[in-house]
């Protein structure tokens, strides 16, 4: 059945330079609206990225070409930008823009940076993969909190005095 669902979702959204695939529990489509909806343990993945989340649903172009993904419930996530930044994390929606090749997060966001663990909460993350640009809003008047991992360098031993 998956397997139906892959080839009905290539045949439905036609090809990319980087296939976006995506298998659910279900799938439903309305290909003259250009709307896919896939619930139940979805696993979409584009090239080294790879989004979890209980419901997506993508909308196409006339031509049949992705022109937004957004995803719901529970979503994990990570991504690679074109400079190789690696992010991982949490939020209950996502957006993914592929014109725009940015992601947007929302509600309890909570996204680090894996090569140096930068890490940060909000209610809006947003990060575009092509320039490697990030920023973040908050809600309810809380503040954005960014966690930055700090090495201590220095070689001295504590308490020795010469």
């Amino acid at each position: 059945m998956k397997k139906i669902i892959y080839i009905s979702l290539l045949c439905a959204l036609g090809l990319y330079a980087e296939e976006l695939k995506v298998l659910s529990d279900n799938f439903r489509a309305d290909q003259p609206q250009g709307v896919s909806i896939f619930t139940g343990n979805v696993i979409v993945t584009k090239g080294h990225d790879e989004m979890n989340a209980s419901k997506v649903t993508i909308y196409t172009d006339s031509n049949r070409k992705p022109t937004k993904m957004v995803a719901e419930g529970d979503v994990s996530f990570y991504i690679v930008t074109e400079q190789k930044e690696k992010y991982r994390g949490k939020s209950q929606r996502a957006v993914y823009l592929p014109n725009e090749k940015e992601y947007e997060f929302y509600t309890k966001v909570d996204l680090m940076r894996m090569d140096d663990f930068r890490r940060v909460k909000g209610d809006k993350v947003i990060v575009n993969t092509i320039n490697g640009h990030a920023s973040a809003d908050s809600a309810n008047n809380e503040p954005v909190m960014m966690i930055f991992t700090i090495q201590d360098n220095d070689t001295t031993k504590k308490g020795s005095s010469k």
